[in-house]
């Protein structure tokens, strides 16, 4: 889903700083979220850094690469994605500090998520009057951007163990129903429906979908799993990533010469 906007501002310093929505951006957003969940799992609890550790090392990590992406004037794929797996990362583990140490339960925290990324829309949308993806190329708007990139990802972690676990669905329901779901969602936008609501929707979707679907091949089989391991899981994904933003880097570069050769 490509989201489109009439929205102008004159005078603006620097080019949008996020990527068209297009298959590669869907691919690479589910594949990111599956990282956030298996990657978390494997330095909390495999390599045995525990939630704290792994959080504040990967929040320094989340604060140095949003540094480098903030100080961009132009979206540059590896600093945009290397900074939304780390956000995976840290939203992830904000929701599994909050079950896992501070026994808050997975219905409260749901809500309270989805309440706290309400409000960021309520004042983003006030303040610049859209939530168009098209338009981040403003300090402000790109703080508000990546504040709802990461109450989407800890909201979809509530809400993806919420349904797989707390509920008994299972990770293969799970990613059965959280993929309906986000396809339900793409044929209401092709049907017509509002672009920026339902990529939104469509974004917070694809956390839920990435956790069960990474939790599907990485968990045990006696959990329910196929048994990959969080490790593989992770190197997997990882590599495909790469792979992506490299071809998207590379498209990048010779849609900007083609561009440049005809003027």
């Amino acid at each position: 889903m490509t989201v489109t906007s009439n929205y102008r501002v004159a005078h603006v310093p620097v080019t949008n700083k996020v990527p068209e929505a297009t298959l590669v951006f869907w691919a690479i957003k589910i594949m990111a979220t599956t990282v956030g969940e298996t990657g978390a799992d494997y330095l909390a609890v495999h390599v045995g850094l525990g939630t704290a550790i792994t959080g504040s090392i990967m929040t320094a990590l989340l604060i140095a690469a949003l540094t480098a992406q903030l100080r961009m004037r132009r979206y540059v794929p590896w600093i945009y994605w290397l900074t939304v797996v780390l956000v995976s990362v840290v939203g992830t583990q904000i929701t599994d500090a909050l079950t896992d140490k501070l026994n808050v339960p997975l219905e409260f925290s749901t809500i309270a998520f989805a309440l706290a990324l309400a409000a960021t829309f309520a004042f983003w949308y006030r303040s610049e009057r859209t939530l168009s993806i098209h338009t981040i190329f403003t300090r402000r708007r790109e703080l508000f951007y990546w504040a709802a990139i990461l109450f989407t990802f800890a909201l979809g972690t509530a809400a993806g163990d919420l349904a797989t676990e707390a509920l008994g669905l299972g990770f293969m329901i799970g990613t059965i129903i959280f993929a309906a779901a986000i396809a339900l969602v793409a044929a209401s936008y092709y049907a017509g429906a509002n672009a920026v609501l339902t990529f939104w929707i469509a974004y917070i979707l694809t956390r839920p979908l990435g956790a069960s679907f990474g939790d599907l091949l990485s968990q045990a089989r006696g959990y329910g799993g196929l048994g990959l391991g969080t490790i593989n899981t992770s190197l997997i994904f990882l590599s495909a990533i790469v792979v992506m933003v490299m071809f998207s880097s590379v498209a990048r570069t010779r849609s900007a010469r083609a561009a440049t050769s005809g003027e």
